[in-house]
């Protein structure tokens, strides 16, 4: 496990978060590059789904970036955001999982040191947990195949 690199999936709001990260990659702030960005109009538009699925294909931790809270381009869209993903945190316990592999992140666009920082601490707590149950079942099964 030491050797571990969490595959890690960010679904960022265009306004914000992937702003964040565009200015956090313009002032050179590096981040682990196991974060995987996928921009999305809204985090409003990110439904339970996407996160599941994420972690089905083997994400060992999906956080959702959006803009502050009462500060949505669209007006609730990461309020509805956050309550998708305590959702998915709900799901996951009951699987027997750890809920800390799906999280809820608000930052403005400017808040670039904010989208390393959070990508490098959100890192750490997934390599902390370990691989993904499905990633590591999946290798287990091959093995023995």
């Amino acid at each position: 496990m030491e050797n571990f690199e969490p595959e890690i999936v960010a679904f960022c709001c265009h306004y914000c978060a992937y702003t964040a990260a565009d200015m956090a990659g313009s002032k050179r702030i590096s981040y682990p590059s196991n974060v995987k960005i996928i921009r999305v109009p809204c985090t409003g538009k990110v439904d339970a789904i996407h996160i599941m699925k994420a972690l089905e294909k083997g994400a060992d931790g999906v956080y959702v970036a959006g803009c502050l809270e009462g500060d949505c381009h669209f007006k609730t869209g990461n309020t509805r955001a956050k309550q998708r993903v305590d959702r998915v945190k709900k799901i996951l316990e009951d699987l027997g999982w750890e809920p800390e592999r799906v999280a809820m992140i608000n930052m403005s666009a400017g808040m670039g040191e904010r989208f390393a920082k959070t990508a490098l601490e959100f890192t750490q707590t997934i390599k902390t947990l370990g691989p993904n149950p499905v990633r590591h079942a999946k290798t287990e099964t091959q093995a023995v195949g």
